[in-house]
Order: C-alpha cells, then structure tokens, then sequence
C-alpha cells in the first residue's frame, strides 16, 4: 500500500466510476483497475462493488476511504513544511474565492503580488461558498476568500475588509429624484437576484429585510447565475438589485442605463474575509497576500 494507491482509491469513490477515475489520476484504466484489485487482495475486503453499468463502495471501503483522506491530507502538510521551512512565500498558494469578489478583487493585485513577491505563485479558482468550504476541509485548496461565516472548527478567519452595497436601478426609476434611499425604498421595489447558493443573495434579502420566500414581484423567478447577467437586466429596466462596492468598479457603471448609489444604511455592507485550515503551515504567505489586498482597496470599502 502505497500514497499513489489511495489517490486512485479516492478517486474511484468519488467519481463511482473506474474511466473518470483514470482520466483524473492521468493513468489507464486497466492500471488504474488492477491497483485497486491488489490493494483489495492486500487487505482482504471489497472495497468496490462493481456492476456492468456502476460502481459503488461498500461499508467499509467507507471506512478506508475515510482514513485515506486523512493519510493523504496529513501527507501534504509534511510537504507545506517542508516548504515553508525553505521559504513560506515560494510556490504555489491555491486560492479560492466566491463569484461576487473574484472578478472585481484579483485583477487589482495579480500585478503588485507579482512585483513584491515575484517567489509565489497564485493558483486561482471560483465557486460558491459551500464548495470552497469543503474544498477547504478536502485538502484542495489552501485559502478561500468569502463573505459569509463559517461554522467548522477546523477554519481559521483573517478579516480583510468590509464592503458596502450600493442600489443599482435603471436610469428612468422612480427612485431617481430621491436624495436618499431608505429602508421603505428597498422593501418597494422590484427586486433581482442571484440564483440560490450564491452568499449575495441572502446578504441582499437580509439588507432589504425581505424573508425567503415571500418575494412577490414579476421577478421573484428571474435568477440570475452571475453578477454580470443581474446588471444587464438591471439596464435592460427589469427591476433593481444591491451591488457590493467592488463590483461599482466594472465597465457596467458607464453607458449601461443603470444609476448606481451608496446606501446609508449603517448595516447596509458585508464583511468580506480570508478563510483557511488552522494546521495550515504556509500562514506567511496567507499574511503577506492580505497585505497585498489591504494595500490595493479602493476607498468604497474600509480596510480591516
């Protein structure tokens, strides 16, 4: 039993399927197959129930793959210190960050991270939260940049910044003699939003006090799947939506038919923050990137 057998162990049970499980570990199948073979003879159970048309794991190849995971994951912090004991700031730092910051935030410090830090290199990915939250737990990548809490003991939180929501409406709203938004405003109007799973969505409702579910307008069902897409329909006049103040940046803010305004509503903002696993060794080059992003902030946010 060897690190390279559970890979494709964890691999099998994940995709449930030997062919996918290959392509992902860059091998054969057969290969990929006769390892599994071997390493269930070694141990003497089944560890995969395999049909013509599935694969599925049994009971206990739960269990192993369980322990597995944890083999591997522990097998990987035996690398990072290594590395950080040669230098923290050198290598690869996996980044994850949700869909509502990642456009707006990387492009304003890819350039100076280069120039302070040539030594470090940035893998960058995007998702909802939920999924770089076990992409977290899973050992898949090292930091995630999200604006919600997290619950798990395992994760460690390193505020960056906090964010307020402007109100992006069409330029022929009602709303645009008004000096000042109010709470009774936002509750009024036609309101856009992300589709469900995106953090956005339920910080907006929460600022705009409006409960899951009772969202009554001809929009109530037109979700969008990124921030892009709600503007557009904001400038196309289908309703109004809470934008973050990083996102008041983008190209969309010219020409586009949509008035953007601050709120002035003292809880009108979200808390935007660095999320990482507490055993992570590399906790430097985590600092040294917050740094970073502290220095590279617009003045529509306020530094933590």
């Amino acid at each position: 039993m060897n690190l390279r057998d559970l890979k494709y162990l964890i691999a099998v049970a994940e995709t449930e399927h030997f062919g996918h499980a290959a392509a992902q570990c860059y091998i054969s199948q057969p290969t990929l197959s006769g390892q599994i073979k071997k390493l269930e003879q070694e141990l003497g159970v089944t560890i995969f129930e395999r049909t013509n048309r599935s694969v599925s794991t049994t009971p206990i190849g739960l269990e192993i793959v369980k322990h597995a995971k944890l083999i591997l994951e522990q097998a990987d912090v035996i690398k990072q210190l290594a590395q950080a004991q040669r230098d923290p700031l050198a290598g690869a730092l996996r980044v994850g960050a949700i869909p509502t910051v990642s456009p707006y935030l990387i492009p304003l410090i890819l350039m100076p991270l280069k120039v302070q830090y040539p030594q470090m290199r940035l893998i960058l990915s995007e998702e909802i939260t939920d999924m770089l939250t076990q992409r977290l737990l899973d050992h898949q990548i090292d930091v995630a940049i999200l604006a919600t809490a997290v619950k798990e003991p395992e994760l460690e939180v390193m505020p960056l910044f906090e964010e307020p929501f402007w109100l992006a409406h069409p330029r022929n709203h009602e709303l645009y003699n008004k000096d000042e938004i109010n709470r009774r405003d936002l509750s009024r109007i036609n309101l856009l939003l992300l589709a469900d799973g995106h953090c956005l969505t339920n910080q907006v409702m929460d600022v705009c006090r409006i409960k899951e579910g009772i969202i009554d307008n001809e929009m109530a069902d037109l979700r969008a799947a990124s921030l892009e897409t709600l503007l557009q329909l904001v400038g196309a006049g289908f309703g109004c939506t809470l934008v973050p103040a990083l996102a008041v940046q983008g190209s969309w803010t010219t020409d586009s038919g949509i008035i953007a305004r601050k709120l002035q509503l003292k809880d009108a903002y979200r808390r935007v923050q660095f999320v990482f696993r507490k055993t992570f060794p590399r906790k430097k080059a985590i600092e040294v990137l917050a740094d970073v992003i502290r220095s590279q902030l617009p003045n529509t946010v306020r530094k933590l």
